[in-house]
């Protein structure tokens, strides 16, 4: 059972009288005692109903830490909970010799909720070094145009201001765009003919890869006996049937099937680059 540690006891002084303890705001609770008390329990039942009962006294002050990061693209509810586990944290890793712990929880809490917006509120992934460019940009940005009718600043203002270069700010500034995506189906234009975004994307084009293909596989056909080059020409260039370029030739179907099959592999392994039996050639 938790004791009342506020209750006053004979040979002590009375708490009433005592001279109360400055805190920095109401949400911070008196409760080194139950610190105190939780580092020298061992892992157990006790313990965790313990640090339970820390963990809700300090609830309100992890909400209020929260409520510093609203209107920035994420709701209360869910900044609530990441504010929780931030001081889920600071509880289990406080150490009661080292100080208040709310010099040590608000940092923590904070920073827990930094590193949600960091890692979990861009739409896309972005290296933390934009991040941190992103961050210095928007903080100059801020301080350049403090005063009213100040205009934008330029980007070799704001490269100045940060000790930046110009490209690294240019980064920063693409950045700030970049934290959520426009959908497909946004509209683009608000007249009649309105167009989404989805309608100024291109398609792929495969006559590209036709080029391609002819382009490697144009040294492997010129490597072919006459013979054999003449009726992939009439197979696939003059659409002949096997049975017509046999009677034009005088050989048999089957022989021209085997001519057109081992053409085709032959001018395969040379444009994949590889020797007969499909070893690798260096």
């Amino acid at each position: 059972m938790l004791t009342d540690m506020s209750t006053s006891r004979p040979g002590t002084p009375d708490t009433a009288s005592a001279a109360p303890a400055r805190r920095t705001h109401d949400d911070a609770p008196d409760t080194m005692a139950l610190f105190a008390r939780m580092a020298e329990l061992e892992e157990g039942p006790e313990r965790d109903e313990l640090r339970d009962e820390l963990v809700t006294v300090w609830l309100p002050m992890a909400h209020r830490i929260a409520g510093r990061f609203r209107d920035r693209g994420e709701s209360v509810e869910d900044l609530r909970q990441v504010a929780a586990l931030g001081l889920v944290k600071a509880v289990d890793r406080f150490d009661p010799a080292r100080g208040a712990f709310e010099s040590y929880a608000v940092p923590t809490i904070t920073g827990e909720v930094k590193r949600h917006f960091r890692d979990r509120m861009w739409a896309l992934r972005v290296p933390r070094r934009v991040q941190e460019l992103r961050n210095r940009v928007r903080v100059a940005r801020r301080e350049l145009t403090q005063n009213p009718g100040t205009p934008e600043p330029t980007t070799a203002a704001i490269a100045e201001h940060t000790g930046l270069t110009e490209e690294e700010v240019a980064a920063g500034m693409e950045a700030l765009e970049s934290f959520s995506t426009l959908s497909l189906d946004a509209e683009l234009s608000s007249g009649e003919d309105g167009y989404s975004l989805a309608d100024t994307l291109g398609a792929t084009d495969t006559s590209y890869d036709v080029v391609v293909d002819r382009e490697a596989a144009k040294e492997g056909l010129r490597r072919l006996p006459e013979r054999e080059r003449a009726i992939l020409y009439m197979r696939y260039f003059e659409d002949m049937t096997q049975s017509r370029i046999a009677d034009q030739l005088g050989i048999s179907q089957m022989h021209v099937s085997r001519l057109i099959s081992r053409s085709c592999a032959r001018v395969r392994d040379e444009v994949l680059g590889q020797r007969p039996g499909g070893r690798t050639a260096p």
